[in-house]
């Protein structure tokens, strides 16, 4: 993609695709603390403090762009679909370093 290209709807939605991850990881712990029988506060100090479970649960908030890219596709507007994509792809230096180098 060219830089000349870039519109508005790329930038709202690169702005939705790094902002809906971080609100969707509280309801990924409550998901997951539900479903395994944890403590909220256990599964959130487990998130906080540990670069291996922070990882998986962020690559798990990252599916809720999903979300957002189907509908931003079924209502033909591609720039804001392309914009979730980056911004999901915005993560993936974390994710990577975290898996495989520490």
């Amino acid at each position: 993609m060219n830089l000349r290209n870039w519109s508005k709807a790329h930038t709202k939605g690169l702005i939705v695709g790094i902002i809906s991850p971080l609100i969707f990881i509280p309801l990924v712990i409550v998901l997951l603390g539900w479903a395994q029988n944890f403590d909220f506060s256990r599964l959130w100090s487990k998130f906080t403090h540990d670069q291996m479970v922070r990882s998986k649960m962020m690559s798990l908030a990252i599916i809720s762009n999903l979300i957002w890219f189907y509908l931003s596709l079924n209502r033909e507007k591609y720039g804001f679909a392309m914009g979730v994509i980056i911004g999901s792809i915005c993560f993936l230096p974390y994710i990577l370093y975290v898996n495989f180098f520490a």
